[in-house]
């Protein structure tokens, strides 16, 4: 009998009678508590600096989030980046390199591709001369990281007589090694503990392995080709746009996309800024323009308007981290230390005259071109006591030229939609609505404090038609805090 639910608001336990929180009905002598928690409804952390990064990679699966927090963890998830003289330099890794270097560390990042990357195999053979292929061993991920897999095979003699094999396999800093008498005891091995490879069945378990020297797992051991990994990094605007719906439903305040600028992929990312912005996620993309000499920069500025994206020019000199040697990156990579060093802030700060940690640009502009690249809504970097973005603005020639000021508003918008959540549903009356004006007035004061706004007005309320209807009218006025991007001084001499 104990436990047995008894109507909806009490159960029959040991103690007695229960009661809940809401009253529906008395009619058992006893006290009816009903418990009104409006006022324990508040806003709690908002989030600001998390990254999103679209690009190609070595490895990872396709079209899948990965949380990831620094640049080794980047390099565990989607492989070394390539040689920056390939036609299609893989992006993901070297984009999120750069957003770490600005001091990025929320990232999620979505490998993309040109079709499905193809696995990386190779074949270990058997003395067996009449079936000499035994077994196939396949990269656990599909792409060119499985060619940096490498293995070897090795014959031991042992002092009591007899051989042994040892088949070894690397990749970067992973060393695996298995050692049997046959192939069956070394395939039993690697099927059950390789982090590396997958292995189809033996043919000859029974037999000797043959010796092979150290080569990548896309060669056999008997010195033909295997399958080569494939990464199909020759990626399109529909392969973006396929990566960047998959973070629509992320936490994203700041996007990058690796290897496309603002011509070749600022129309995917402007429908995405609008879908996202239209479901209550709204974010910013920092690109790169599509060259760094000032006339494209300039074409590309007078092909964008968007109070949400982030013109960002020029390219910027760095030393690559396949060859360790210096290299000249186009703007895009620039644009994504701008939105590591962009995630470091609060929203209200701006990034004018803030340091840059790069090496050198691409382009040094002359202050005649940089007027008129400013005029035409491009955020540049300049070299003045090392390098300095001169303004931080957006693309846009409006009310949210400011990045600070774009982000201070999606800020609060993203705080009254936390506090205002939780009281739909609620009884739509005067205390209720009080306390829906508590909330909101409760994150709009710490906004206050916090200087991202110079004041506010609010009111909660709700004619006898919106009761029926169900609605509760937030009307709000904010002051929000502009940055000071220019001094003027008057000097009086006497």
């Amino acid at each position: 009998m104990f436990g047995r639910r008894w109507g909806r608001n009490s159960f029959l336990s040991p103690r007695g009678i229960i009661m809940s929180e809401s009253i529906s009905e008395m009619i058992l002598p006893g006290t009816y508590i009903e418990v009104r928690a409006e006022g324990l409804i508040g806003v709690g952390g908002i989030a600001t600096g998390n990254i999103g990064i679209v690009g190609t990679a070595a490895k990872g699966k396709k079209n899948t989030v990965y949380a990831i927090g620094n640049y080794a963890e980047a390099l565990d998830f989607f492989g070394e980046p390539d040689d920056w003289a390939t036609e299609n330099k893989l992006t993901l890794v070297r984009t999120a390199q750069m957003a770490f270097q600005g001091g990025g560390k929320n990232v999620f990042a979505v490998r993309i591709a040109n079709g499905d990357p193809v696995k990386a195999a190779g074949i270990i053979h058997s003395v067996n001369a009449a079936t000499p292929a035994d077994f196939t061993m396949t990269a656990k991920e599909a792409g060119t990281y499985g060619n940096q897999i490498s293995y070897s095979v090795t014959e031991v003699t042992l002092k009591g007589g007899g051989k042994t094999y040892v088949l070894a396999l690397k990749y970067r800093n992973i060393k695996e090694v298995y050692e049997g008498l046959n192939i069956g005891e070394i395939h039993a091995q690697i099927k059950a503990e390789s982090m590396l490879v997958d292995v189809s069945d033996a043919v000859n378990a029974g037999d000797a392995l043959r010796p092979a020297t150290s080569r990548p797992l896309n060669k056999n051991a008997d010195g033909g080709d295997g399958t080569a990994g494939l990464d199909h990094a020759n990626v399109s605007g529909v392969d973006l746009e396929e990566g960047l719906a998959v973070l629509e439903n992320e936490p994203v305040n700041i996007l990058l996309v690796g290897g496309f600028d603002v011509k070749s992929g600022g129309d995917k990312v402007g429908a995405h800024l609008e879908r996202t912005e239209n479901v209550g996620k709204e974010r910013i993309a920092i690109l790169g323009a599509s060259a760094s000499t000032a006339s494209t920069v300039e074409t590309d500025a007078d092909a964008v308007n968007d109070d949400r994206i982030v013109l960002v020019a020029p390219g910027m000199k760095t030393d690559d981290p396949f060859n360790k040697k210096e290299v000249t990156y186009p703007p895009a990579y620039l644009a994504a230390i701008i939105g590591g060093k962009l995630s470091t802030l609060a929203p209200h700060i701006s990034m004018t005259n803030k340091d840059v940690s790069i090496k050198d640009l691409s382009e040094q502009y002359n202050e005649t071109v940089t007027k008129k690249l400013l005029n035409k809504g491009v955020l540049l970097v300049r070299t003045k006591f090392g390098r300095q973005i001169v303004r931080a603005i957006t693309s846009q020639d409006g009310p949210f030229k400011q990045i600070s000021i774009r982000r201070v508003v999606d800020y609060a918008k993203a705080g009254v939609r936390k506090g205002a959540d939780p009281y739909i549903g609620r009884l739509n009356n005067a205390r209720v609505r009080a306390a829906l004006k508590a909330t909101l007035d409760g994150f709009l004061s710490q906004m206050l404090m916090d200087e991202m706004l110079v004041g506010y007005e609010l009111d909660v309320t709700a004619t006898r038609s919106q009761e029926i209807n169900g609605i509760a009218a937030v009307t709000m006025t904010l002051k929000p805090t502009f940055s000071i991007d220019f001094i003027r001084v008057t000097m009086n001499l006497e």
